[in-house]
């Protein structure tokens, strides 16, 4: 072996050893080591420079660089100190193999360090309710209630008004995508009736939680999750509220695609337009003489929507991109929701709402929290020890590990990634297909296997095919988190470049695209028509949640996707 040649063998070497242990951060390794990793609280810590590499190689982070030193100077003294030419050139490579790990080290630090910086300037950017505050709205009588536009298992919803301030909806009710004339004119009845009506009234059935505010407000704290900080009175806030699982209710924050509730208030239940004929049988005895229902109970004020998501896929079909902002909403909405310890539990496409952006696009959102499991302790675990433990809403759409849950003595259900997988069942409705798990197909989401999964159509692009592929997966350990499969679309519609041939320097090309991206978020601004467009806030609540691990988990499972989808046409 030729000196030359030694060298060059200790080089690779070298290089080989990190790479294979320290950095593949795409491909098969990253999935699977990191698909299960999730963190359902808030990022409180500070990305620490080397913090993303697994915790078994804390010795090669902590003392790589003096590693690093040894070698070289043993290579040295060996050098001149005896033992063969090959052995001390292939120790002193060696040496200088290790050493390069610290370039490295420090562009990943340098990675690290960006993405703190870049998630620091957009958390300072919180989305702000369009609604500004006011001390009135407290009492039914504050409002103007029209007509029923909506009725659930547990509520009716009908449009309202202020009397106090009265509003108008800045939404615009885009007709772009609805071709029939007769759905033209429907529609532009509903905008219509958003500016008279641009508020929404919930009110609750209250069979068996008395007709006191404290047992009302005790009963139904689950509806008061995405409440704002002004939604009740200050006496009411003091009310301490027990959830069913003796836990206090969590409070999420504002997000552009989870509902907000700016008021609510207990009053007496009154005789609303088509209660008798709708919903009679949960009314008081005063209002009918064989009503069921107590005399005073819940009422929430919300924003009013023009749809929701499934009467807006009844007439029509989203564009292949509009498609996959849809998705990528769906997903932003419950990763807001898991990082503040709150699982949804009923997610379809009936609890979620739709309006359309300034450029008309359409705007989702999460509503109806009356199953939900919200915990202060934010790990989304739920003690599964008798069957009369609630584990959540429509059947059809638990995932796997819920469904298949049973009961006993430690049982714990986790919920962290359950919504991320009905996202991937309610992605097959927004591109025109049926889901899979309702009866048109018939899959049950105890027993299916993945290989039964009806195709997506061919217009869905490949990536985003993937993402719900893999959001589909029965074993929650492959599945990644709503977290990871939002950055899997955001680096797919708006990073497909810097993806390209991904390595150490496509890792440097990646900060670089971030930092391109931060700027044109910025110099559009947050406000105004551009900052107030779909597409604008989920730049902006990307780069306010980035963080490079959950990143290049989403790197290793769109590229092992596509290593995947490759050999399967290379075989075909």
């Amino acid at each position: 072996m030729s000196v030359k040649h030694a060298i060059s063998r200790g080089l690779e070497l070298g290089r080989s050893v990190f790479q294979l242990g320290l950095l593949k951060s795409g491909g098969r390794f990253a999935a699977k080591l990191r698909a299960d990793r999730f963190r359902a609280g808030p990022s409180a810590r500070t990305v620490q420079p080397q913090a993303f590499l697994p915790s078994r190689y804390r010795y090669f982070r902590t003392s790589l660089k003096g590693l690093a030193a040894q070698l070289q100077s043993a290579g040295f003294r060996r050098r001149f100190g005896g033992g063969s030419p090959r052995n001390r050139a292939v120790f002193l490579a060696f040496g200088l193999g290790v050493g390069l790990i610290e370039q490295q080290l420090e562009d990943d630090r340098r990675s690290a360090a960006t993405c703190d910086e870049i998630q620091a300037v957009f958390r300072k950017k919180r989305f702000q309710s369009p609604f500004k505050p006011c001390a009135s709205g407290y009492k039914l009588e504050d409002y103007i209630i029209g007509s029923q536009i909506g009725k659930g298992s547990n509520a009716a919803v009908y449009e309202a008004a202020a009397r106090f301030a009265p509003q108008e909806s800045n939404s615009k009710c885009s007709l772009v995508q609805l071709g029939e004339d007769e759905e033209e004119t429907a529609r532009s009845a509903t905008c219509c009736s958003l500016r008279t009506f641009p508020m929404a009234i919930k009110m609750m059935w209250n069979f068996g939680a008395g007709s006191s505010s404290e047992a009302i407000l005790t009963s139904m704290s689950q509806e008061l999750v995405p409440a704002g900080p002004l939604a009740l009175k200050l006496e009411k806030e003091e009310i301490t509220l027990d959830g069913h699982f003796g836990g206090l209710p969590k409070r999420v924050s504002a997000h552009p695609n989870v509902i907000r509730v700016h008021r609510a208030f207990t009053a007496d239940v009154p005789l609303l337009p088509g209660a008798e004929e709708e919903y009679p049988d949960v009314l008081p005895a005063r209002l009918n003489p064989a009503g069921l229902g107590n005399n005073r109970t819940l009422f929430l004020v919300m924003k009013n929507y023009p749809f929701t998501l499934r009467q807006y896929l009844e007439v029509s079909t989203p564009g292949r991109r509009q498609g996959s902002l849809m998705v990528l909403q769906l997903l932003e909405g419950v990763d807001h929701l898991c990082r503040q310890g709150v699982a949804h539990r009923d997610l379809k496409s009936d609890n979620v709402l739709l309006e359309f952006d300034s450029d008309g696009c359409p705007r989702l959102v999460i509503t109806d929290f009356g199953c939900c499991l919200s915990q202060s302790d934010s790990n989304l675990q739920l003690p599964f020890n008798s069957i009369w433990v609630n584990r959540g809403g429509n059947p059809s759409l638990m995932a796997p590990e819920v469904a298949t849950a049973v009961p006993g003595c430690g049982v714990v259900i986790d919920y962290s990634k359950a919504d991320a997988w009905a996202v991937g069942a309610i992605s097959y409705e927004i591109f025109g297909q049926p889901n899979p798990f309702y009866r048109a197909v018939g899959l049950e989401s105890r027993n299916y296997q993945e290989k039964q999964l009806p195709p997506l159509p061919s217009g869905v692009s490949a990536d985003v095919q993937l993402v719900i592929r893999f959001l589909l997966r029965r074993s929650p350990s492959k599945r990644p988190s709503a977290r990871v499969a939002a950055n899997m679309l955001h680096l797919s519609l708006w990073g497909r470049k810097a993806l390209a041939n991904h390595d150490s320097v496509g890792m440097r090309k990646l900060a670089d695209w971030l930092l391109c991206q931060s700027a044109v978020v910025l110099l559009k601004g947050c406000g105004g028509p551009s900052g107030n467009m779909v597409e604008a806030e989920l730049q902006r609540s990307f780069l306010s949640n980035l963080d490079l691990e959950d990143l290049r988990t989403a790197v290793g499972f769109l590229l092992y996707g596509r290593e995947q989808h490759q050999a399967c046409i290379l075989s075909a």
